[in-house]
Order: C-alpha cells, then sequence, then structure tokens
C-alpha cells in the first residue's frame, strides 16, 4: 500500500491542456467539499474510526440471508452469472424478430421487449395520435396477430421474457400468454417479467392512461390473475430507472421506487390476498451510473430497506418475500452524441456497478444510443461487454467482494438514511398515491435535474465530450433508420384484422370486459376472451377508457 502523505514518484512530463484541475468538486458536490449524487459526504480516505459502533451481524448479515445486504443468493454470481438481456423493439414485430433472434444467436440468455409509444399508450397504429410514432421508439403490437409474429421461431418456454409496458401490461402479458399457448407451452411453464409499474408513469416517464385508482386495481387483477395461471411469472417490476433517467439521485431513485412498492403491497393486502401470495414475485427494476461506489452502495441499502419493510411493516415470513430482486439496465442519460465510442468505456463501468452491486439481470445500453436506435454492431458490443464482465474478470468469484470496505459500508449507510428521510416525507403527505397527487416526486427530481443541468453548463461537473477533453470535429456515423412506410403497413394490417375477424364476437367480449371495469369482477378473463377473438389493444384500452376515464397530471409540488 503507497503512503498518501508521500511524494510523487517521478514520471513523465503530462500534456496539461485541457486536462482536469488538480481539485476537482467532484459529482454533485461544491469546490472543496465532495459530495455523491445523493449529497453524501466523501471523505478522501476511511479508515476503521469510519465504521465505529458498525455491526456486521445486524448490517450485513450472510450473504442469501436477512437482511440481504450481501446479495439475494448464498452463492449469486460464484454459480452461475446473472440473466444477459438485452433491450430491443422497433418497427414492425418482423423486424423485432429478426433481432431477437441474432441477439439469441450471439448469446443473450433473455429477451427484453421495447414497445412503440401507440402501444404503450394503448393506441393502435391507425389511431390519429399514433402518426409519426409507429415503430419508432419500439415494436408495434396491435394485435394477436403482430406477438405472433414478434415471437415467431422463439421458444417461449425456453427463453425468459421481459416486457417494459405499464398501462396495458396486463393486454400484452395476455397476448404472449396466448401466443405461447399456441406453441404448446402452458402458462403455467413461462418464465419472465411484466413491468406493469404505472406509478412510476405518473412521477416521470409519462405513459400513464388511466387515473392511480383503476391503475392500482389493475394491477391486483393482474397480481391474482398470474397467481392462478401464470404463477412463475414476476407480476411487476418496480422501476426506479425511468425515475433516475429523469434526473433523480440515488438516494431518491431507491426512495420514490421503494415507496411505490409499498403502495402495490397495500393494494394487493387490501385486495384481500396475502402477503407471501405475492411478494415472492415482485421484483425492481433501477439505474446504474458511471459513479460505481455509489452505485454499489445504492443497490445494498436498497435491499437492506426493503427487506426490513417486508418483515416489520408488513409481517412477510417467506424468504423470498424479503429479497428485493432487481434488473438493471445501464444510464442511457449519461450516453453522449459528442464522442460516442466513449460510451463504450461509461457502459463498461456502469455494467461493473451492478455486477459489484449484485444485480439478478443487465442490460448493457449500446454505444450509439444517444443518436440512434443501435446498429447491429452496437448492441453486440453491448452484450460482448456484458461477457467480458461474467468469463474474463474475477468479479464473479466471490460474493460481494466490497464487504467491510470502510468506505462502501459508510456510503451504503449515507445513501440509506437520505433514502429513508425522503420516504418518511412521503408517507406524511399519504404514501406514494398521495405524494404523486402533491406533485412531490416529480418536483423533486425536477430540481435534481436541474442542479446537474447547471453544474454541467458551468463545467462544475465534468462530462467528458460535452464540456471537457472535447475535439473540433466528430467523426460522421450512419444511423440506423427505420422505414417511414412502417405505419402504413401497420395500418393495413388492422384493416384486414378487422375485415377477417368476427366482428360480432370482439363486440360481445368488450362489452363483458366494460361490464367487469365496472364491477369487482378479474377484468383479465374477459380482456383474454377479448384478445382471442382479435380484438385490438387499442380497443381494449378503450373499453377501460370508458369506464374508468383518463388520468390529467397535477403540476409539481
Amino acid at each position: 500500500m503507497t503512503d498518501p502523505t508521500a511524494d510523487p514518484a517521478p514520471g513523465p512530463a503530462r500534456n496539461t491542456a485541457n486536462a482536469e484541475p488538480e481539485t476537482s468538486p467532484g459529482p454533485g458536490g461544491r469546490r472543496g467539499v465532495r459530495r455523491t449524487e445523493s449529497g453524501v459526504p466523501v471523505e478522501p480516505l476511511y479508515g476503521p474510526g469510519a465504521l465505529a459502533g458498525w455491526d456486521p451481524a445486524e448490517k450485513l448479515g450472510e450473504p442469501g440471508a436477512y437482511p440481504f445486504t450481501r446479495g439475494v443468493h448464498p452463492t449469486m454470481y460464484t454459480g452461475r452469472p446473472w440473466t444477459m438481456r438485452q433491450y430491443a423493439g422497433f418497427g414492425t414485430a418482423a423486424e423485432s424478430n429478426a433481432r431477437y433472434r441474432q441477439l439469441i444467436a450471439h448469446g443473450t440468455t433473455g429477451l427484453s421487449v421495447a414497445f412503440d409509444l401507440p402501444t404503450q399508450m394503448g393506441y393502435d397504429s391507425d389511431a390519429p395520435l399514433a402518426r409519426g410514432e409507429v415503430g419508432r421508439v419500439g415494436v408495434a403490437i396491435d394485435s394477436i396477430d403482430d406477438m405472433r409474429v414478434l415471437f415467431d421461431g422463439i421458444p417461449l418456454g425456453e427463453v425468459s421474457t421481459s416486457m417494459t409496458i405499464n398501462a396495458p401490461a396486463a393486454v400484452l402479458l395476455l397476448l404472449y400468454q396466448l401466443v405461447a399457448e399456441e406453441q404448446g407451452v402452458p402458462a403455467r411453464e413461462l418464465t419472465g417479467t411484466v413491468q406493469n409499474d404505472v406509478l412510476k408513469e405518473y412521477i416521470a416517464r409519462g405513459t400513464y392512461i388511466f387515473p392511480p385508482g383503476p391503475s392500482l386495481r389493475l394491477v391486483a387483477d393482474l397480481f391474482r390473475y398470474c397467481r392462478a395461471e401464470i404463477p412463475k411469472w414476476n407480476t411487476i417490476s418496480i422501476s426506479g430507472y425511468h425515475m433516475a433517467e429523469a434526473g433523480a439521485t440515488p438516494a431518491q431513485e431507491i426512495a420514490f421506487t421503494l415507496a411505490d412498492g409499498i403502495a402495490y403491497v397495500r393494494t394487493a393486502l387490501a385486495a384481500g390476498m396475502e402477503v407471501d401470495e405475492f411478494a415472492p414475485r415482485l421484483s425492481f427494476f433501477f439505474v446504474a451510473r458511471t459513479t460505481l461506489l455509489e452505485e454499489v452502495a445504492k443497490f445494498r441499502a436498497a435491499r437492506r430497506i426493503w427487506a426490513r419493510i417486508m418483515r416489520e411493516e408488513f409481517g412477510a415470513r417467506d424468504p423470498r418475500s424479503l429479497m428485493l430482486r432487481f434488473h438493471t439496465q445501464t444510464a442511457g442519460v449519461q450516453l453522449t452524441a459528442q464522442q460516442p465510442e466513449t460510451n463504450l468505456v461509461r457502459v463498461a463501468v456502469q455494467g461493473l456497478a451492478a455486477v459489484l452491486g449484485g444485480t439478478q439481470s443487465l442490460h448493457t445500453n449500446s454505444y450509439d444510443e444517444a443518436l440512434a436506435l443501435p446498429s447491429d454492431k452496437a448492441a453486440r458490443l453491448a452484450l460482448r461487454t456484458q461477457q467480458v464482465l461474467a468469463y474474463e474478470t474475477d468479479v464473479t468469484a466471490t460474493v460481494d467482494p466490497f464487504a467491510g470496505s470502510y468506505a462502501v459500508e459508510r456510503l451504503t449507510d449515507g445513501v440509506e438514511a437520505a433514502a429513508l428521510a425522503l420516504m418518511t416525507r412521503i408517507e406524511e403527505l399519504g404514501g406514494a398515491v398521495g405524494a404523486i397527487e402533491r406533485g412531490f416526486q416529480k418536483g423533486e427530481i425536477e430540481r435534481a435535474a436541474y442542479a446537474v443541468a447547471q453544474q454541467t453548463e458551468s463545467g462544475e461537473r465534468v462530462v467528458v465530450g460535452v464540456n471537457r477533453f472535447t475535439v473540433d470535429e466528430e467523426e460522421p456515423y450512419t444511423p440506423l433508420r427505420l422505414d417511414p412506410e412502417t405505419g402504413t403497413r401497420q395500418a393495413a394490417r388492422l384493416a384486414r384484422l378487422r375485415a377477417e375477424r368476427d366482428g360480432a364476437a370482439v363486440a360481445g367480449a368488450l362489452a363483458e370486459l366494460r361490464e367487469a371495469a365496472g364491477g369487482t369482477a378479474n377484468v383479465l378473463h374477459p380482456m383474454r376472451t377479448a384478445l382471442r377473438a382479435r380484438a385490438t389493444v387499442g380497443e381494449v384500452c378503450d373499453a377501460l377508457r370508458e369506464v374508468w376515464g383518463t388520468y390529467v397530471p397535477v403540476d409539481a409540488y
């Protein structure tokens, strides 16, 4: 170990032009006081005094045991690596199907489906509001016909699938189930996750449809349905990722996400379910930033907070109910259009943070995503990043290698304290829904994002290639371009579908769905009947809009 007080060893002279000053404030800090993104002070050196009175039995435990600080499984990656997912979907179902086959051939072990904006908002591709958006940010799925094409030749009994869909999550999950059954795969054998987290849509992302009350009722109906029909499916992925992309700090990310999780647990309990019936299928979704040490601390703190809440507040007894299992995606918001190859380095650091933090599955962004949809080469390189971490480094050789680190344990405690303070404020405002209705979370995130923008603009926060270490000319880049006729082709498919199907059967099924929505019956059963009869995503969502109405956002707190 080198003496930090010793003079630096002589070395070659370095070019100081365009170099960072010797004293940097660091992320989120002012000059002279370095702080984490969450505002937790960072000392230049940690020693035993940093953990005075710190009890490892209370704070750490053993891997795979309460409070799960060290991970949700005893062996973690020493047995097998995390699931390597790649988030993909664009254009038509046929185009996305071709990309999925490529990813599987390159070694992807789980699919993650991106849906286009009309699908996320519950509109068909020929709806006036869908014009210009069909297939742009994900794949367009209008009916069971499209879902069949999307998974053609992909064995759904062998592949785990994650679907990033929220307000119409039940609709897309049922379409997936129907296609799997057509392949001969029983619903009880299906594995995967549907995001189904509408509360964060009101906070940060905006792809909501219905007001919070009916949306939570739909979440509870999906919980009950999957308990009986698709028991291996993860019924919700409670997401902090999108809040982080909107500007939330790590402490805000886990505080607001876990507060949403509490709201979902309370909703399920109020619907008559027992906590240990549904809690083992809850999962979470977080971001991984380049601030590696704080990100590791964030993941460890989140597991500890959730385990304590589930045991002490909700009385969960099944150890699986106490486990915060999560998927991670590297931080798209930190990718830059300037010098995009630099994003390869960012993504590698972010992926390492997720792995050292104990993620269960990981998506690594492609380096060109700040410019356009990922090219084939960029998507392959993103996957190769995970494979290098898993098979060429030694991070899978031992469980939680940072356990006992003076710095990381102190940061874990600091992030936990900051998150708990925010969660206490949310409870004072009436819980997650009450705080959403007051615009609290949205306002906090907007203030954090504005602070980052100011720091970047002033140069206090260094962004390589943007406000420091720039180049005069960027290398030319040819983005992946979508076919402008995608919307036209989807509209033609919908016209054929409506002409071919049994219109009376669809109308009858939609009438039953509206009746269930107006009562207390589980809406997923009549919804499945309508989708099997080839009702469209937009028609199903419109039937629910007629009964439940739509959400009107509020101003920030």
